[in-house]
């Protein structure tokens, strides 16, 4: 079970914050390439605006999205549009997820969490395992959100697991609540299998 530590009524600075702190030690400990996965969805857009006016060499940053919806780039429902928006005027590198065959191992894996406890675009239908021989996968949610009725395309638990350390941010009791059961092992919700196979470090911003 999961290592983790939670950080109550954190502002977006805050989560920021520890963000910057977190690159910084990554950059300070390779002279390569630092790479991240990071969520879609309305929470951390506001968190990567504040990120980014910390300093920091960006152009050593590799971003990957933890997942998509199955739009053009241009489409407002893009994550990877949004992502590349607000890193590479930066100098950072946002890939897409489409093209990719193979996924790095992660110096840091940020993870939203819904109220049904998918992460990524792992919905509980899609029925997630710890030994997912593939790294990507394409699937349909079941039910298909009606803010986003798309096709997906999604990291899977193991490409997740594959890092260094992993960060939630939890807005809202309803997922808070979601995210304690599970982080308890009284679930078996994709977020709890996630949290049942991670030995790094676990922390989660509420």
């Amino acid at each position: 079970m999961a290592d983790a530590t939670i950080i109550e009524n954190a502002t977006d600075g805050d989560i920021a914050d520890w963000l910057a702190q977190r690159l910084g030690e990554a950059f300070a400990a390779t002279e390569g390439p630092v790479t991240i996965t990071v969520p879609g969805g309305s929470t951390p857009f506001p968190i990567i605006e504040q990120l980014l006016t910390r300093d920091l060499d960006w152009s050593r940053l590799v971003v990957w999205p933890g997942d998509d919806r199955i739009v053009p780039e241009d489409h407002e429902a893009s994550n990877t549009g949004k992502l590349r928006k607000l890193f590479e005027p930066a100098g950072a590198e946002v890939v897409t997820l489409t093209i990719m065959e193979q996924v790095p191992h992660f110096d840091l894996a940020w993870l939203g969490m819904g109220a049904d406890g998918h992460i990524a675009s792992l919905f509980p239908n899609t029925d997630p395992k710890l030994d997912e021989p593939r790294s990507i996968l394409r699937l349909t949610p079941d039910p298909l959100p009606p803010e986003a009725p798309f096709d997906r395309i999604s990291l899977t638990l193991p490409s997740l697991l594959a890092s260094d350390q992993i960060l939630f941010v939890i807005r809202g009791s309803d997922k808070r609540t979601v995210f304690d059961q599970a982080l308890a092992g009284k679930s078996d919700l994709p977020v709890a299998r996630l949290l049942a196979g991670a030995k790094q470090p676990v922390t989660c911003f509420t």
